[in-house]
């Protein structure tokens, strides 16, 4: 009789934290539609030389939102620790809701630019801190696949952002889909009313009762209470530079740059590189979505495929390395299929295409992310996650800048084969510092084997 109620809380428990997820994961999904609905309407932009746009300085506009992002990004954590988790995803979807619509009252590109850097700033402060709500949050034994269900999101938003320029650019004109993309700001309301702060920003703020309290209500695991400042923030950094883990550092920041100017390249030129190949815009937009599926199947394939050397590395007492070899076979087949989108072939040929390099382009940057996780110390674990990151984002900066300079310059057709380079750098990056990792481990092993011998 008494197990009862427990199951009973349990049940209700997950639903609560399902609410939670969801309500992340729509933030997500807003942000994924503002981030490429500019992308979208591109195209149309540059054939009506909307503002007397040209292809190069659509190229700075793509680098605008990035740079919005690398700010977001990296002063997210401060800000959060000091107002709450909470209260910056309200503050962020209000802020690229808003920067929305001033890029759809624009008369100018200084005014719509000036609206895609604020945009971005929102874009890149939800991400990260949405990730922390949901690890909070998620229910017991489930913080990994939370995770991969919330990236979906960012991917569903862009396959919405295609529908929208597809239904609305033709009869309404395309200032109508970024009239579209301030519709989030009715949901951030919704946020402020049902969304819980936190737990780890409560247990840094010294309200444990407070925390208790939700941690019960939601039947989570109360995080541990987090006592480093600013001062061990820096000391972690330094760690990741000590003896030789510098390369290994440097690597891993060379692998994210390659693979974030690679993401950010291909979301804001994909449908008007595809239409310099000669197809229709519709067709252009299609690839979008197509591509976008091949994210979300990405995203839930990647992982696991990831955890089967893992785990049986692990088993023998090796170093998990299953993750940055998928990242180095994941980046080698992104740069094959990119590549082979610059050679016009026919149309339901392209669509696989498009689909499997979505499929393997953003979740090879994603097990970077896990690499660097699983070969850091927890203490040092979120500063080397954040700075691979931080650094990889100037290559979401110099991505869609890149793009646009080669369309200006006439060399479109290279585009492509830019992007896949930059896929190919990613790879051997990766690639060194997984079997550096392993000849590392295999060092250690042996002094290990040679101290129990003796």
């Amino acid at each position: 009789m008494s197990s009862s109620p427990s199951l009973s809380s349990t049940a209700r428990g997950s639903r609560l934290a399902f609410l939670v997820v969801g309500l992340c994961w729509l933030a997500v999904l807003f942000d994924g539609l503002d981030m490429f609905i500019y992308g979208s309407v591109l195209p149309h932009l540059l054939e009506t030389k909307t503002f007397g746009l040209t292809a190069d300085q659509a190229g700075d506009l793509g680098s605008y939102a990035t740079f919005g992002m690398l700010v977001g990004a990296l002063t997210a954590g401060t800000i959060a620790d000091r107002i709450g988790r909470k209260k910056l995803m309200v503050a962020c979807v209000s802020l690229f809701s808003l920067a929305s619509g001033l890029c759809a009252v624009a008369d100018g590109v200084a005014l719509f630019g000036l609206g895609r850097t604020l945009a971005g700033v929102g874009l890149g402060g939800l991400l990260p801190t949405a990730i922390s709500m949901v690890c909070d949050y998620a229910p017991r034994g489930r913080g990994a696949l939370v995770i991969g269900l919330l990236m979906t999101a960012h991917h569903v938003g862009g396959i919405l952002s295609a529908y929208v320029a597809k239904w609305l650019i033709d009869p309404v004109g395309w200032r109508a889909a970024f009239w579209v993309c301030v519709l989030p700001l009715l949901f951030a309301p919704v946020l402020a009313r049902f969304l819980p702060e936190s737990l780890s920003f409560l247990l840094a703020k010294g309200r444990a009762e407070e925390a208790r309290a939700l941690a019960a209500r939601y039947d989570v695991e109360l995080p541990a209470a987090r006592t480093g400042g600013a001062g061990d923030r820096w000391t972690n950094l330094a760690t990741l530079f000590r003896g030789s883990e510098w390369i290994q550092t440097l690597l891993y920041w060379l692998a994210s740059f390659g693979g974030l100017l690679l993401v950010y390249g291909v979301a804001t030129w994909l449908p008007t590189l595809m239409r310099a190949e000669g197809y229709e815009l519709g067709s252009a937009l299609s690839f979008v979505v197509v591509f976008n599926l091949g994210g979300i199947v990405g995203m839930l394939v990647a992982g696991r495929a990831a955890d089967l050397p893992h785990a049986r590395l692990r088993s023998r007492g090796g170093t998990p390395t299953g993750a940055p070899r998928i990242s180095a076979i994941w980046f080698a087949l992104t740069a094959t299929g990119v590549f082979l989108l610059s050679v016009h072939m026919p149309m339901g040929v392209t669509m696989v295409v498009v689909f499997l390099t979505g499929v393997f382009l953003n979740s090879a940057q994603t097990m970077i992310y896990a690499t660097v996780s699983l070969g850091s110390t927890p203490d040092s674990r979120a500063t080397a996650v954040g700075w691979t990151s931080g650094m990889g984002r100037f290559g979401a900066v110099f991505g869609p800048w890149l793009g646009g300079q080669l369309l200006a310059a006439g060399n479109g057709a290279w585009g492509f084969t830019a992007f896949a380079l930059a896929g190919v750098s990613s790879m051997v990056f990766i690639g060194v510092a997984a079997l550096r990792g392993a000849r590392q481990e295999a060092g250690g092993s042996g002094e290990r084997e040679l101290v129990a011998a003796h």
